[in-house]
């Protein structure tokens, strides 16, 4: 699965900006309105793909039951896209929760249920029990639950949420909390999450957060705004074929950032289409523990990254447990146990192609302005920065951890 993070991103991003500004080449950018900024050719658009829901807000999936099917809902087998057919017994919960976010420590039991979108296809295969004919596939990700019931002669209001996906993202201190109450109860939806991990709760914001700040400031980055006119937003998210649902996806991604005031020029919340493909990942979690069903032992992830960018010197960077693949220890802290996506070895590009660009054709923002620091060149991507200000006084938004200032000192 990828893990949504704006470093390869940054790191692609500015390799176009270096094409554009100092080789005079074919990039992706075309030259702004004023001195030193880019925008984004007008027939580029950015897809971002993720083989699962993101972690947090946006995989506390409803699960369904229908008060017309009290005894035997239809469950999809997400491995191999068949239907079968399920009692209401709670040990049979065992192949729904193969499917929940792999790093969710407290997704251990669950109700019987349907996810909105299994249950969808299943009725779009088989029909209603008793109805003796095949319904449509109206299993559209763009379908709301309400509009999936009307779609397949369900009565407004006879869907029951029976339980909840759980996530493995903790609420960040300062917010109410989850209930942990049995079945749907258990988790309350909207608030801001750290990603989940098996040691010490760490900063990281969840997935589902960090999308849904990209919907507001852009998947570009403070540094990069230096550089440019308006923020690049996503046009649309694909998810690959997991426990999904839509209401929860535009209710993470974009929904908790409608109504926000006070952006300044350029920034806002556009449309972002969302949709899910229905391609298996065949080394997704759900994938994997299916081919392995019947052999012992615990699966467990793989320490390992590979990022890709689209650069020409190194386009690989391998890591395991956070260092670049070969690293020793004695290496440890050193220039040579940084990956090429760290926040140093990505503002050493950025210094770089400033340093490229003459004095009188950088843009105002830096050359109006003596800075050092990787934190004084963010602070001063103002345009940025007060976008980031108006996000957090919107709730949940304000809860958000920041790093200790001194993390970003370096220069």
């Amino acid at each position: 699965m990828y893990r949504p993070d704006q470093d390869e991103e940054e790191r692609y991003l500015l390799h176009q900006l270096h094409l554009a500004a100092i080789l005079k080449e074919d990039s992706i950018f075309v030259p702004g309105t004023q001195r030193g900024l880019w925008k984004l050719r007008p027939d580029l658009s950015f897809v971002f793909f993720s083989s699962h829901t993101p972690c947090g807000d946006a995989s506390i999936i409803p699960m369904l039951e229908s008060e017309e099917q009290p005894c035997c809902p239809v469950v999809r087998n997400w491995t191999n896209n068949s239907s079968v057919e399920r009692s209401e017994n709670l040990e049979d919960s065992k192949n729904k929760r193969n499917c929940e976010d792999p790093d969710s420590p407290v997704a251990k039991k669950v109700k019987l249920g349907t996810p909105a979108r299994a249950l969808s296809g299943c009725m779009a295969h088989h029909g209603m029990p008793g109805s003796g004919k095949i319904k449509p596939d109206v299993s559209s990700s763009n379908l709301t639950m309400e509009e999936l019931a009307a779609a397949n002669g369900i009565a407004p209001g006879s869907f029951r949420v029976a339980d909840v996906y759980r996530t493995g993202a903790k609420c960040v201190p300062g917010e109410t909390g989850d209930l942990r109450e049995p079945g749907a109860a258990y988790h309350q939806v909207g608030l801001l999450r750290v990603k989940p991990g098996r040691g010490d709760r760490t900063c990281s914001m969840s997935c589902s957060d960090k999308m849904a700040r990209w919907s507001v400031l852009g998947c570009q980055g403070a540094l990069l705004m230096h550089f440019l006119e308006k923020p690049i937003y996503l046009s649309a998210v694909v998810i690959g074929k997991c426990p999904y649902s839509q209401e929860a996806m535009r209710r993470a991604l974009t929904g908790r950032c409608q109504n926000i005031v006070a952006l300044p020029r350029g920034f806002g919340v556009p449309e972002l289409r969302i949709e899910q493909s229905s391609l298996l990942f065949e080394q997704s979690r759900c994938a994997v523990q299916a081919q392995r069903a019947d052999r012992p032992g615990r699966l467990v992830p793989c320490g390992a990254a590979i990022s890709w960018s689209a650069v020409p010197e190194h386009p690989l960077d391998v890591t395991a447990n956070g260092f670049p693949q070969g690293t020793t220890k004695k290496e440890i802290g050193s220039p040579r146990a940084r990956s090429r996506i760290s926040k140093v070895e990505l503002f050493r590009s950025f210094q770089k192609l400033l340093s490229s660009i003459a004095e009188d054709k950088r843009p105002d923002s830096v050359r109006m302005q003596k800075l050092d620091s990787y934190q004084e060149y963010k602070e001063a991507a103002a345009a940025y920065q007060e976008a980031w200000s108006a996000l957090r006084r919107k709730q949940p938004f304000a809860s958000w951890i920041r790093n200790p200032p001194d993390y970003h000192q370096f220069k």
